[in-house]
This record gives structure tokens, C-alpha cells and sequence, in this order.
């Protein structure tokens, strides 16, 4: 890698710890150059400015959030064919992968922009409403596959269990730091995987 792309990927990192700490509007430039140890001038020579970093920011969280789930979920499809059997062996990874966290999952950094939205332009919002939405489409598809085999047990909308879903691991997050519990998202995701167990296992006859 470039020393040139290690210096952006650094402060890339630095600003993310320091935005999902105390939020965009308390994260000065002056700080991250501080302890990215370059000049204001390197710094612009990256970013023109902090909406040009927080769109590298939302665009960089993004993407590794997609290439987390894909390895994820192709892990759990290799080790059990079964669609059913295999959601509920991700949704085990996910939460065993959550507790690995020793201080807890950090925060989520489309949520911080959508709790702090007056900071950021239109392009930065559809950026994080994009990620809601491929979420969205992720596991729809997921339940859309296991209810062809497994008819759920309710009357419910693939959609709303989709979003449910990511309702679920952004109330983990917040329950995680609001109750100092680090191992409260993992224990939300395993209630998360008990109802999906019981939303598609056959009725006993």
C-alpha cells in the first residue's frame, strides 16, 4: 500500500473512533491531524473538507458492513446447506463475533449520523439510507428462501421481520453502551436467532 493511502486510511480510522466517541460536530480537523501526526495541508490534500470525509467515512463503513455479511453468511451456507438451518448458524456467528468485541461493539456510525442529520448533506443521507435498504434487501431474500421450505408460524411481513432485524442489532449497540454490558448485543442476537427458530420450525402435529 502507498504511503499516500496509508495516511488516508489512518485517518480514516482515527476520525470513525472519534466520531462514533463524541460525534461529527465535537470531532475537529485540527484533532485528527493531531494525532494522524501530519499537517492541515495533508489533510486536505485527502479530504477538501470534514462532508468529504464523512462521505469517505459513510462510503468505507458501507462497504466493509457488506463484505462482513457476505463472508459471514457464505460461511454459514458452507457449513449447512439448509437454508433455515443456515440463517440461524450466521445469525450464531454474528453474536459469537459480537462477544469476541472485549469493549463492546463501538457504535454504528450510520446511526450517528442519522441521530446528528442537520450536519450532513442530502448525498450522505441517501448513502446511509442506501445501506438501511441493502440491509433490507439482504434478508429479505434470506427469509424469502427459508419460507419457501418452512411456511412461517405468523402471519407476518418478510420485510418488517427484515427490518426487525437491524432493529435489533442497533438496539443491541445502544443497550450494550447505555447499560456498560458488552455482551448485550450477543445476547440480543440470540434472542433475535430463538424467534426466527420458532417463526419457520415446523408445528408439531
Amino acid at each position: 500500500m502507498r504511503k499516500g493511502a496509508e495516511t488516508r486510511e489512518r485517518l480514516l480510522s482515527i476520525a470513525e473512533a472519534a466520531i462514533l466517541a463524541k460525534g461529527f460536530g465535537a470531532t475537529s480537523i485540527e484533532e485528527l491531524i493531531a494525532e494522524a501526526d501530519i499537517t492541515k495541508s495533508g489533510f486536505f490534500y485527502h479530504f477538501k473538507d470534514k462532508t468529504e470525509l464523512a462521505r469517505a467515512l459513510v462510503h468505507r463503513y458501507l462497504e466493509q458492513d457488506e463484505i462482513l455479511l457476505d463472508n459471514l453468511f457464505k460461511r454459514a451456507r458452507e457449513l449447512n446447506d439448509d437454508p433455515l438451518h443456515a440463517f440461524l448458524v450466521g445469525l450464531k456467528l454474528l453474536a459469537e463475533m459480537m462477544a469476541d468485541l472485549p469493549e463492546g461493539h463501538p457504535g454504528c456510525l450510520v446511526a450517528t449520523i442519522c441521530y446528528q442529520e442537520r450536519l450532513f448533506d442530502k448525498d450522505i443521507h441517501d448513502m446511509t439510507q442506501g445501506g438501511v435498504l441493502a440491509w433490507r434487501e439482504r434478508f429479505v431474500a434470506l427469509l424469502q428462501e427459508i419460507s419457501e421450505i418452512y411456511p412461517p408460524n405468523d402471519d407476518v411481513d418478510m420485510e418488517e421481520v427484515a427490518d426487525f432485524i437491524s432493529t435489533i442489532v442497533e438496539g443491541g449497540i445502544i443497550m450494550s453502551k447505555a447499560l456498560r454490558e458488552p455482551k448485550k448485543l450477543a445476547a440480543q442476537l440470540m434472542i433475535l436467532r430463538s424467534y426466527i427458530k420458532l417463526l419457520f420450525s415446523p408445528r408439531l402435529a
